[in-house]
């Protein structure tokens, strides 16, 4: 499986994302921007990559990296965020500190990891009835 990256135009110092254990699932991304994150501020933050190709039937993951939500309260807003196999645009991440303090993050650093993973499209019809099942439409807390 490959899946190919370019620079974004104005980013030439942008690295090739790389796993950083032999048995990592995900690939680290990293700003390609110095920021400041205050406690309770969002933030959409630029890789510098844009996905240039990935064989159909895939997305990309965007998820928390663990460290810097135990260290800094710094998370993935709508983890996990989806990349879409056909996007071609530049990859960004939408993050969002739950920390007590400020937390700078300089060009380079580390912030979030990336999943590659099989997609399953389903084909989405009218119901004519709702099937009955053991649990039915019993919903928060109702299973224990």
């Amino acid at each position: 499986m490959f899946v190919e990256f370019l620079r974004a135009p104005d980013c030439p110092h942008v690295s090739l994302p790389e796993y950083h254990s032999a048995g990592a699932s995900g690939f680290d991304l990293a700003a390609a921007e110095a920021f400041s994150i205050f406690p309770g501020e969002r933030r959409l933050v630029r890789t510098g990559l844009v996905l240039a190709f990935m064989a159909a039937g895939f997305e990309i993951q965007i998820r928390p990296r663990s460290g810097l939500a135990l260290k800094h309260g710094v998370t993935v807003l709508n983890a996990p965020g989806t990349v879409d196999g056909d996007w071609r645009g530049e990859i960004q991440v939408l993050l969002i500190s739950h920390g007590e303090s400020v937390h700078t993050v300089a060009v380079g650093d580390r912030i979030a990891q990336a999943i590659v993973a099989p997609v399953m499209r389903s084909q989405i019809l009218w119901g004519t009835h709702v099937q009955a099942t053991a649990r039915g439409a019993n919903g928060f807390g109702s299973t224990g």
